[in-house]
């Protein structure tokens, strides 16, 4: 969960109030669902006193940041909401002073931007500080280590404008960056800078790279690389700052401006929008003033409140309850997502800086929050029931017990993994994966339909051991069912291999009978034409006529995909199958 320091005396001034003890801070808190990880040093003098907060909710980036926590903790305090009149919307949008001009080269590698100036204050310390700690707060988790979002602060003075955003080859510009002494290419940043080392996984594959310079040619950054080390240089005293988020999704991209500008608004900042005119179309279009707003009301039913807190409430209880979270809502009536019936409830508008009502159940936990959990009576249960273990789970561990007899080793593993492990390595089309809709890594995309991938990734990594391997597992695979309401099924599998020189069918079909002799359950047998096993070498398991499970001597291609030198035999089991 995402970790930040803000300084005691500034986070205290913003918050609008100071908490006599700490009790009533980690209190106070929760509405952000926060909680104070480490106390400040109160030996030190107020200005120089830290605290370290931490937040529990990914879903809020706009409260990683000393203003933003602290503007959550004003509202809930006081109620209402700020105005913040420098913003766009699709009815209406700001006059810009300034533009940034997009070429079209740029659309295939970092396509959108957005950007705004600061100005009106000194930068201090403390402030400069802050904004460093959201920018890579914001770039890191919210922007995933900077390939979705990244932010860079500039010096407004050397600035001439309108800015460019380009794309270019990485080795025909050079520039001095941030920390560095000497002029360097792009790709030569990639390769001896320590951000460019650090992210060069964003850029390297690339034939073009995303580059802000100004009018006059003056390279601001390298985006999401490294600042210049002139007009990307920021200093305490600075008055005047551009700021500009990049990055692969628009509104993301959007709402980290929308962040930076309110936070800065509350620091004291005026906001001077700044137009970005594409040439390409954007989902909002081509010219876009930001910061701009495009989140969209949500509607939540008084119904559904009352379903999910176990208490009826009335729409103006709600409405004050989120206007304590900072939210805009109104009583209304209208029909949710998926009905055609109207009924009475409440109208929320999200704020400029969250982007997280994505669901009627956003609303009601914003409801539950601004109420504060303590107004709900508590409830004793009406049901009395007694925890036990399932069928299947007890099943399962007789298993286990047999095969550990047996002298294998169990296994724990990952359900999800790669295409690559779970069909391409295995011989199999993979037509029975469920993808995941949004994966963070090409390791972890798919569901897997069957525990022998796993194990023969156990066994790739098991060479220096000596022989004979025995290992198993019992867990879930997922593959498609049209026959089910979901379109897919979940079952108890157990899974089993065994390697040595002399690992033939005979070997695991050995094992196989004793597993069936000790659970007491008769099988039978037919030959199997999965392509993970060698023909005529595997068999289908057959249990009340229908069938369960496979074995056999495991694809010489199958064991070379998965760089192993010695022979296998395996097989798994429908656990669930067994039970019937």
């Amino acid at each position: 969960m995402p970790k930040i320091e803000v300084n005691e005396e500034v986070f205290y001034a913003l918050a609008g109030c100071r908490w006599d003890t700490r009790e009533a801070f980690e209190e106070a808190l929760s509405c952000a669902k926060a909680e104070l990880d480490e106390d400040s040093d109160k030996s030190l003098p107020l200005a120089e006193r830290i605290l370290k907060i931490e937040l529990n909710d990914t879903n809020r980036p706009d409260l990683w940041g000393t203003a933003g926590c602290a503007r959550q903790l004003r509202g809930y305090g006081r109620g209402g909401r700020r105005e913040y009149p420098f913003f766009s919307t699709p009815r209406k949008s700001q006059k810009a002073g300034k533009k940034i001009l997009v070429e079209p080269e740029v659309r295939q590698v970092r396509p959108f931007i957005a950007g705004f100036i600061a100005s009106g204050k000194a930068v201090s310390d403390a402030a400069l500080r802050d904004m460093i700690q959201t920018q890579e707060k914001l770039a890191w988790n919210f922007g995933r280590k900077r390939r979705i979002l990244s932010m860079g602060l500039y010096r407004t003075v050397l600035i001439r404008w309108p800015v460019i955003y380009k794309g270019v080859d990485p080795d025909s510009v050079s520039f001095t960056p941030l920390q560095w002494e000497v002029p360097l290419t792009l790709r030569e940043i990639l390769r001896q800078h320590p951000k460019g080392r650090e992210y060069a996984f964003i850029q390297e594959q690339e034939p073009l790279h995303p580059l802000l310079v100004d009018a006059e040619g003056k390279i601001l950054s390298y985006p999401p690389i490294i600042n210049s080390a002139d007009l990307g240089a920021v200093q305490v005293g600075d008055s005047d700052l551009f700021v500009e988020i990049t990055g692969a999704d628009m509104p993301s991209v959007l709402l980290g401006a929308s962040i930076a500008a309110c936070d800065l608004a509350d620091q004291g900042y005026a906001i001077e929008p700044v137009e970005v005119e594409y040439a390409y179309d954007t989902p909002f279009g081509r010219k876009v003033t930001t910061p701009y707003y495009f989140q969209k009301p949500v509607f939540c039913s008084l119904e559904r409140i009352e379903t999910f807190l176990g208490e009826k409430l009335e729409a103006d209880v709600c409405v004050d309850a989120l206007a304590r979270m900072g939210v805009l809502a109104e009583a209304s009536r209208s029909a949710e997502s998926g009905s055609d019936q109207e009924t009475d409830g409440v109208t929320v508008y999200p704020p400029e800086y969250r982007n997280d009502f994505l669901h009627a159940a956003d609303v009601v936990e914003d409801v539950m929050i601004g109420r504060g959990l303590g107004a709900f009576a508590p409830l004793r249960p009406r049901d009395f029931t007694i925890g036990r273990l399932r069928p299947i789970t007890l099943f399962s561990r007789r298993v286990k017990d047999i095969f550990i007899g047996m002298g294998y080793q169990e296994m724990i593993y990952n359900y999800l993994g790669s295409r690559k492990n779970l069909a391409d390595k295995m011989r199999s089309s993979g037509e029975g994966l469920i993808r995941i809709a949004n994966p963070m890594t090409e390791n972890y995309e798919y569901l897997r339909d069957s525990t022998l991938a796993s194990l023969l990734m156990s066994e790739s990594a098991s060479g220096h051991s000596a022989y004979p391997h025995r290992i198993f597992e019992v867990g879930k695979v997922a593959y498609r069912d049209p026959a089910e309401i979901t379109g897919t099924r979940t079952r108890q599998y157990a899974g089993f291999l065994t390697a040595d020189r002399d690992a033939t069918f005979n070997t695991i079909a050995g094992h196989l009978q004793s597993l069936f002799y000790y659970l007491s359950k008769e099988y039978t047998l037919e030959e199997s034409k999965d392509s993970r096993f060698i023909s005529g070498r595997a068999a289908e398991i057959r249990y009340t006529g229908r069938a369960v499970g496979v074995f056999g001597e495991v694809h010489p291609e199958t064991l070379e995909n998965w760089g192993l030198s010695v022979p296998c035999s395996a097989g798994e089991l429908d656990l669930d199958a067994l039970l019937v």
